[in-house]
């Protein structure tokens, strides 16, 4: 994942959503930044960079 700058957090991760981003191919994750690993991982609102960068990966709900 490249630098971003995501402040470092007390409460840990959501260890689903941590699954869930180690699983995603490498070439996806050397793309997301820290703020959005942080938004997707403390269940935050995703921005839409992180929705472009996951579009084939995400379901519709």
């Amino acid at each position: 994942m490249k630098k971003g700058h995501a402040k470092p957090r007390k409460e840990k991760p959501d260890p689903r959503r941590m699954a869930v981003l180690r699983s995603l191919p490498l070439e996806i994750k050397q793309q997301i930044t820290g703020e959005e690993a942080q938004a997707f991982l403390y269940n935050e609102e995703l921005p839409d960079s992180l929705l472009e960068k996951l579009k084939d990966y995400l379901e519709d709900i």
